[in-house]
């Protein structure tokens, strides 16, 4: 109430307010709200209320919001009230259960629950998980030449194994003993190329998620650090802004915005890497809004070591982060070429077996010249080279060994999968994961 008067007083020697609360729905209603207790105070007699916002801490985009003032939007008003009701009808009946059950709790939210709840059925998961034993046969090749490779046994007598066929040690041991001296023959090798694209720039979520993969980042400190970014640093005397507001589900950037990306791009790495026309993202999240542009720097020119001097460790590791990944979302895509193998032979029971070799080359690094993103859950990407091979060739088996393994169970949420577990159920705003989390 104390900066409610504060605002009462200014007013009484001005015509105008101007409302430039955050550029969201809680935004829209923190204007509502203070105009309604203005408007009890009597503040607002003949006073003409103009409603500002805008994305980005820079001269430009604060005088460009000022130039194009709108009213207070009633919709975005409604939605907010609309989810507080949400909170009171889920918390009314949620909350005298959790009093009883956990005392010393206070309230139950609507996402917090849900998101619990998630983490709950997981454990569930886990503790009914029954571990599986297989085996795979696994082959040190060499060719004429005398060039290594790895190949895996993937067929026995024109049967596709699948991943729990060979299930005990005497299944392994016994295709061990049949391959034992066999002589192996290059049946099929099939070589196609294959694009990879990047990854669109950043939202709350995305960022979020990279944050704690690459730099170990809690969510809150990954919001913490991005406030500082998004409220600015001072350069060349004045407060300048680094990234544009960093609460967004959107991942669309302002057209003058990949223009500088591809100049940088052009200036930086060469016409090869840049794509013929720019890219365009659309959001896959449920309830996305895309008020907001995707997190990026305010400008695209301004590469992270220009502000490493005034920058911390950590702020400057996440701007690093938000610089590569936008200029990799307008970057070329990679090329690479995915070579396979099939290996064959008889076996001294007289069956066929058939080994598969895999490998791939990158032909052209594209976006990956500046940024790979990261994966929660590491895929055995068999991404070796293969030697030359050729339909026909006789190869030799230096060593064939059966593996064992036990399928795993689903593993534990981190900050990152929980997060992006409920980006794809719909789950949260960019606004609340961190408070849900925390």
């Amino acid at each position: 109430s104390k900066r409610l008067g504060d605002i009462a007083t200014a007013l009484k020697t001005a015509d105008k307010l101007i409302l430039s609360t955050d550029p969201d729905l809680e935004g829209e209603a923190i204007s509502w709200h203070v105009l309604e207790a203005l408007n009890r105070k009597g503040a607002m007699k003949d006073k003409h209320i103009e409603r500002v916002v805008f994305n980005a801490i820079t001269k430009t985009a604060v005088l460009d919001a000022m130039k194009n003032p709108r009213q207070i939007d009633d919709a975005l008003v409604e939605a907010y009230l609309a989810r507080r009701a949400l909170d009171y009808l889920v918390g009314f009946n949620l909350s005298p259960v959790l009093w009883r059950k956990l005392p010393g709790a206070r309230s139950a939210g609507r996402v917090q629950s849900v998101a619990l709840r998630l983490i709950c059925e997981r454990e569930l998961e886990i503790e009914a998980f029954i571990k599986d034993e297989y085996w795979t046969i696994e082959a040190a090749m060499k060719t004429g030449a005398g060039q290594a490779f790895a190949a895996r046994l993937q067929a026995v007598d024109g049967k596709k194994l699948n991943k729990l066929d060979i299930g005990n040690e005497t299944a392994a041991r016994a295709i061990e003993a049949a391959l034992k001296d066999a002589r192996f023959t290059v049946g099929s090798v099939e070589t196609k190329p294959a694009k990879r694209h990047p990854s669109p720039p950043f939202t709350t979520s995305t960022l979020q998620q990279e944050a704690s993969r690459k730099l170990g980042f809690s969510s809150q400190r990954t919001m913490q650090v991005a406030q500082k970014l998004y409220e600015g640093v001072t350069l060349n005397g004045e407060v300048t802004g680094l990234i544009t507001y960093m609460r967004t589900d959107g991942v669309q950037m302002a057209n003058e915005a990949i223009a500088a990306a591809r100049n940088v791009i052009q200036s930086t790495y060469g016409e090869p890497y840049l794509p013929s026309a720019p890219r365009v993202y659309k959001s896959k999240a449920k309830n996305a809004q895309e008020a907001h542009e995707a997190i990026r720097p305010t400008e695209l020119s301004r590469a992270p070591e220009e502000v490493r001097s005034v920058l911390d460790a950590d702020q400057y590791a996440l701007y690093v982060l938000v610089w590569k990944r936008t200029m990799a979302s307008q970057m070329e895509s990679a090329d690479f070429e995915r070579t396979s193998a099939d290996i064959t032979t008889t076996g001294n029971d007289g069956k066929p077996y058939s080994l598969r070799a895999n490998g791939s080359v990158l032909k052209f690094d594209g976006f990956l010249k500046v940024y790979e993103e990261g994966k929660d859950d590491t895929e055995d990407e068999d991404d070796k080279r293969l030697p030359q091979l050729t339909k026909g060739d006789v190869v030799g088996a230096q060593k064939i060994e059966p593996v064992q393994h036990f399928t795993e169970p689903p593993p534990r949420y981190s900050e990152a999968s929980l997060i992006k577990r409920m980006e794809e159920l719909g789950i949260g705003r960019p606004s609340t994961y961190t408070a849900i989390l925390t």
